[in-house]
């Protein structure tokens, strides 16, 4: 019942208006990009969009674009993973069941959640109830729970350093979780972070920049904006993380 509360709190906050909310009945749709090659790609990049947008959105933005430009070897499933399976409590459930369950049983071995803004919230939700089901996060601007939380931790120093008393919560959970990261662990998933200078999560963005590798952290001129994320995205895809195609001889296509 508390983490119930949590959601339709954090619903509330978020669109400002509980009416907005979408139908959770039935399976979440998804949008897929296949690399069909001679060889099947073992990667799965399964992106989660932020409050207001859809899997339309990171198609129009060019994110699916950008990432077959560079010839990686990975398929792609945009989720719809809207704000009403956050505000039911069923996100977690749902990414485990529709998303990572299937994709293990199709055979990819490394599966990345990439998330933006309540994508990211998202993710990082799935990966602290299941901390080896992935092979990394792409954070990109995330909601990181409620205010007070993050507060508690920058006023007492930052993750390193905190240690709350406050009735444990799903956000208190979540970071308690994250300053894992301070310490080496096999079972936390390759983490990294952007966001923009002037972005309104930056703040509590930055407490977790703060103990990751700085190879993980990117920080941009930018706000809460596609124009940002799409900069983050192309960066990020520039680096050696994912694998790319290069054999020439075998006969490939977009399908």
């Amino acid at each position: 019942m508390l983490a119930i509360k949590i959601f339709l709190i954090l619903g509330c906050i978020l669109l400002q208006a509980c009416s907005h909310f979408r139908s959770v009945e039935g399976p979440m749709n998804h949008v897929n990009d296949f690399f069909k090659c001679d060889i099947r790609p073992k990667t799965l990049l399964a992106l989660l969009p932020g409050a207001y947008d859809t899997p339309q959105d990171y198609i129009d933005q060019n994110f699916v674009k950008e990432v077959r430009n560079r010839n990686i070897y990975a398929d792609i499933q945009i989720v719809d993973a809207h704000i009403g399976y956050y505000t039911n409590a069923q996100i977690v459930k749902r990414l485990e069941e529709e998303v990572v369950s299937p994709a293990k049983s199709k055979g990819y071995e490394k599966i990345w959640f990439i998330g933006i803004s309540l994508g990211g919230y998202g993710s990082l939700l799935y990966s602290m109830n299941n901390p080896t089901a992935l092979e990394g996060v792409l954070l990109m601007a995330p909601y990181m729970g409620v205010k007070d939380v993050h507060m508690e931790v920058q006023s007492q120093g930052g993750l390193k350093t905190w240690v709350s008393k406050n009735e444990a919560t799903t956000d208190l959970n979540l970071w308690q979780w994250l300053k894992g990261y301070a310490l080496p662990s096999a079972d936390m998933p390759k983490l990294f972070i952007g966001y923009g200078d002037n972005d309104r999560f930056a703040k509590p963005n930055g407490l977790l920049a703060d103990i990751l590798p700085k190879a993980r952290v990117t920080i941009i001129p930018g706000g809460h904006d596609w124009k940002t994320w799409h900069q983050l995205w192309t960066g990020f895809l520039d680096t050696s993380f994912l694998q790319r195609f290069d054999q020439t001889p075998l006969s490939c296509k977009i399908q």
